[in-house]
């Protein structure tokens, strides 16, 4: 298959610190090629990968010096993957909502993995407005705040078996490892650590927003000693700062959607101690890789009974659940299903803003030529055989060729940008159109473009081939 992935700029993919989200996209994208399909990542031009690279922006963002505009690099990314869509099977997003309006005009198959909260105000309406567009969630717990999205499915992340080698002994010290946000629970692993009586290693990215409370909150609890803050960490060093603890401690205060870090710490051999919350209950085997808390007080008694689980069992469950060619597999069947579903028929092309449609056999073609908004109205279901409500039959390009061959190619005709005005449509070719179907415009007494100031396509009134030119008020009042 040809897909095209598409992932966020913030980050560069893989990056190079912090970013669950871009580290996802990475790993699917190689085990994708890997699996011998035809990738291309639509990425910021600093990311690495085995597949081809779109650089849509040159830096990615948080990173990258100077500072720009986000939405002017969206705006560059969007109209990256405007322009290729037609190349590809397939497309995948992974920048939550932002692209729905133009991937659902494209005539491609698409899919959005969800990688963020949805329990925010406003997304239920968003999934109204999108009925079509089909989701995927990465737990089931994320998706229950919009259960009537589209959801095709619920695929857990994955990372590559051996990115990690597991430590089978276990560790001197419990570890902390996320964003210093209050959600994320730095304060609670603290207070867990001090009671247990074991020290606390912190590898957290600290966002600026939450530089007051880090300020407030967490810098007088970090003594270096007991509590130490490390700072953010690598793919080389993560593994090193996982490998040695005795325990993840994860005491989120938050629908988690997923949770990255756990499983990270999983192929490690780490086992995880977590607070019921999000999609924590999906992850963790209770028992088996970690444990499920409701208090402080039980992740105290639970890293009491860390020697009750087994490491190796850790990384057995870890490769059985978590690794990114289960993950690649998947998406791979939800790809297949979405191409299996497009209906055979074509109704747009993104490139073109010309449509053809012919009517019952011995009927001579004629282009449908697309407004400002990019829409079809003849994109309505048809039955088996192709029909429309209105009786035309829509065909495949190559089949249109042979069926009406001598017939006049449409122009490429490119679609404004709203509110511009355009150059009226071609005349028709030659010939009756039939009597049921009106010319599009006169061939003759038409009013030349200049006679129609501010007007585009759309707004210009339908005139039928005995009517007269509509009144012109900048005509008339010369």
């Amino acid at each position: 298959m040809r897909i095209a992935q598409i992932a966020p700029l913030a980050e560069s993919v893989p990056p190079k610190l912090y970013g669950g989200t871009e580290r996802v996209v990475a790993w699917l994208v190689d085990e994708l090629v890997g699996l011998g399909h035809e990738v291309t990542l639509f990425a910021s031009g600093d990311s690495r990968t085995r597949a081809k690279l779109y650089a849509a922006w040159p830096q990615a963002l948080r990173l990258g010096r100077p500072r720009t505009d986000p939405t002017a690099a969206c705006a560059a990314l969007l109209e990256a993957v405007a322009q290729h869509a037609s190349e590809f099977d397939v497309l995948h997003a992974h920048i939550d909502w932002m692209h729905l309006p133009l991937l659902q005009r494209l005539n491609v198959p698409f899919l959005t993995t969800m990688h963020g909260r949805l329990d925010l105000p406003g997304l239920p309406h968003l999934v109204r407005a999108f009925a079509t567009a089909s989701f995927v969630s990465i737990s089931n717990n994320q998706r229950l705040p919009l259960g009537k999205a589209k959801w095709l499915g619920t695929i857990y992340h994955g990372l590559p078996a051996d990115l990690f080698q597991p430590s089978y002994e276990r560790g001197d010290y419990l570890a902390f490892l996320g964003r210093l946000t209050a959600d994320k629970g730095p304060e609670a692993a603290i207070r867990i650590a001090r009671a247990a009586g074991m020290p606390l290693r912190i590898a957290a990215k600290l966002p600026r927003a939450e530089r007051r409370y880090f300020k407030e909150r967490l810098e007088p609890q970090i003594d270096g000693q007991d509590i130490r803050l490390i700072g953010e960490v690598n793919d080389r060093t993560k593994q090193q700062f996982l490998a040695g603890a005795a325990a993840l401690l994860f005491p989120i205060d938050w629908p988690e959607p997923f949770g990255l870090v756990m499983i990270e710490a999983m192929a490690c051999g780490t086992p995880v101690i977590a607070f019921r919350s999000g999609s924590v209950p999906e992850v963790i085997d209770e028992g088996i890789t970690g444990f499920v808390v409701e208090t402080e007080e039980e992740a105290v008694q639970a890293i009491r009974r860390l020697d009750k689980l087994s490491r190796h069992g850790v990384r057995a469950r870890f490769e059985r659940r978590f690794t990114a060619e289960r993950m690649a597999q998947d998406y791979v069947a939800h790809y297949r299903a979405l191409i299996d579903a497009r209906p055979r028929h074509l109704t747009m092309r993104h490139k073109r803003s010309v449509l053809h449609r012919i009517e019952s056999p011995g009927r001579q073609a004629r282009p449908i030529v697309v407004g400002d908004s990019g829409q079809n109205h003849d994109h309505a279901q048809r039955d088996e055989g192709g029909i429309t409500p209105d009786g035309l039959r829509a065909v495949e390009l190559p089949d249109f060729e042979r069926e009406c061959a001598g017939a006049i190619d449409p122009p490429e005709i490119p679609l404004p940008p709203p509110g511009i005005p355009t150059e009226p449509p071609p005349e028709n070719p030659p010939g009756n159109p039939g009597p049921d179907i009106p010319p599009l415009q006169e061939p003759v007494d038409a009013p030349p473009p200049d006679n129609l100031p501010g007007k585009t396509l759309d707004e210009i009134p339908p005139r039928g081939p005995n009517k007269p030119p509509a009144p012109n008020p900048a005509v008339d009042a010369s």
